[in-house]
């Protein structure tokens, strides 16, 4: 049923193919079993996505970003679809195309797992309230870790720089969980100094974003719903895997490391080759016995720890989200059916509960205060065409969103809220009711905010595409705002929508 509604949308404009092939691509694993559930879900989100392309030329765009990104690679019926749909389709190949993921010498990727920073000694003496020196402004923030939308780009500056040490470090610290599991306070820091290092200055995925997935799961594993449910192990583990899910990113996706027969993709056989790349450099940099802060796990909880942490990263490959949705669902039709307000899950339910909640950390952006999700949105779109400019370099199809050319932002968000994003926490929200509608309503919000934005810039969109000026300077055909000063206007602009809404009602 999400197929067909992502080929609808597809069909509606140039732009929603684009979108919704992104979003197929990146969020359906190939290797979806074919239960019904999941095979309902791929149609329908097929069929929107080809309404979402016919609606306007921008649709297209954004329909095949979609399906590039949370579909099926080898579903013929959205990639037949989408093609006809997509009039300027290139038709250049991939198959004579390779080159190093990094850059260097073809061992580059393997160096790169096997460590290539020198493991520094731990630090020793006095260690500050949140890990780091940092201002005295990071107080202020620090104090809403446990708040859904605290302004991470903030803490990433007063901590000058160590957002991801610091509020690793404080959460596992304020839980409890150096004094559980007798942490090493100086081998922690210096383990997760040492991985901040090893995440790169990407515009998206770096350090901020790894503390913002953090923070995130920390919020979301402390549902009411959910209290008692988790082990303390679980919750340690939990934490962990959000801190090193995408460490030593390279800016690409999957679907350009394995279009490009980049060294990762060889090594590990085109499966989830990013998130597999993660876990390496994270468990080979714990090898060292200046950052191993589970030295005091006996052997069984070292063996539970790693293969959680596995499971959880494994999870956060976008192509996953149908399966991931599909059994969330299921698991809130059980609750129903239970009838109970109390969830009991046994060991295989908590681990499916701890891989939802990091892909819905993932994926939060558009949940977050406005002027957040503004910047998020700028800093993922320069990532996109960053690798669209590379492709064009190599000669090679300009992966959907990556083109600056040809994109826009506005009905691309909705496109992913609405087909991708909403499901998701919209599902959540059932299944630790009520303890999740202030998300749905700021999610609400954001969509609405683009959605008024659609109309100009689908006009100015149209406009340069039918002039075809390609020897423009690249730029946007819409400007996200700067960040604001404060997270108050963030507050009553929600507040304000609200009223508009009982307004209308």
């Amino acid at each position: 049923m999400l197929n067909k509604e992502l080929v609808h949308f597809a069909e509606s404009s140039k732009s929603g193919t684009q979108v919704s092939q992104f979003l197929i691509n990146t969020y359906m694993d190939k290797d979806d079993d074919e239960v019904s559930q999941n095979l309902r879900f791929r149609k329908m989100l097929n069929k929107e996505l080809v309404h979402f392309a016919e609606s306007s030329k921008s649709g297209t765009q954004v329909s095949q970003f979609l399906i590039n990104t949370y579909m099926d690679k080898d579903d013929d019926e959205v990639s037949q679809n989408l093609r006809v749909s997509d009039e300027t389709a290139s038709t250049s190949s991939l198959d004579n195309v390779s080159i190093s993921l990094l850059g260097k010498a073809k061992t580059a990727a393997m160096s790169r797992i096997i460590g290539i920073r020198k493991i520094k000694s731990p630090r020793g003496g006095h260690i500050p309230e949140y890990g780091v020196d940092g201002h005295k402004e990071l107080e202020v923030y620090m104090q809403k870790l446990d708040e859904w939308g605290p302004n991470i780009f903030k803490i990433h500056e007063f901590s000058k720089g160590h957002s991801l040490t610091s509020i690793t470090f404080t959460i596992m610290e304020k839980r409890g969980l150096l004094k559980t599991f007798e942490i090493p306070s100086g081998i922690l820091l210096n383990y997760l100094l040492h991985l901040e290092h090893h995440y790169r200055d990407n515009p998206y995925h770096n350090q901020v974003h790894a503390a913002d997935v953090t923070q995130s799961v920390n919020v979301l594993i402390s549902s009411p719903a959910l209290q008692n449910v988790f082990s303390e192990l679980e919750v340690l583990t939990s934490i962990f895997a959000s801190a090193i899910h995408d460490v030593d990113h390279p800016g690409f996706t999957n679907h350009y490391l394995i279009n490009t027969n980049s060294e990762l993709a060889i090594m590990y056989n085109d499966e989830s080759v990013l998130e597999q790349h993660h876990l390496a450099v994270a468990f080979k940099l714990l090898q060292d016995s200046n950052c191993n802060f589970i030295v005091s796990l006996n052997k069984k909880q070292r063996q539970l720890f790693r293969k959680l942490t596995i499971e959880m990263v494994l999870a956060t490959d976008m192509s996953k989200h149908m399966s991931i949705l599909a059994d969330l669902k299921t698991m809130v039709e059980a609750k129903k059916v239970a009838g109970s307000s109390v969830l009991t899950l046994d060991k295989t339910d908590r681990i499916q509960v701890m891989q939802t909640m990091i892909h819905l950390a993932d994926l939060s952006n558009p949940t977050k205060p406005i002027d957040l999700y503004n910047i998020w949105v700028k800093n993922i779109m320069e990532e996109y065409w960053r690798q669209g400019d590379r492709e064009r370099d190599l000669g090679i199809d300009i992966s959907p969103m990556c083109d600056r050319n040809n994109i826009t932002i506005a009905k691309s968000q909705v496109g992913f809220i609405d087909f991708i994003v909403h499901p998701l926490f919209e599902t959540w929200a059932d299944l630790v009711n009520p303890h999740a509608q202030y998300i749905l309503d700021q999610l609400e919000f954001n969509r609405e905010w683009y959605q008024t934005r659609i109309p100009e810039e689908q006009e100015k969109h149209d406009i340069m595409v039918e002039e075809n000026d390609t020897n423009v300077e690249a730029t946007t055909t819409f400007q996200l705002p700067q960040q604001q000063q404060s997270s108050s206007n963030e507050i009553t602009n929600l507040k304000q929508f609200e009223s508009t809404k009982e307004t209308e009602e």
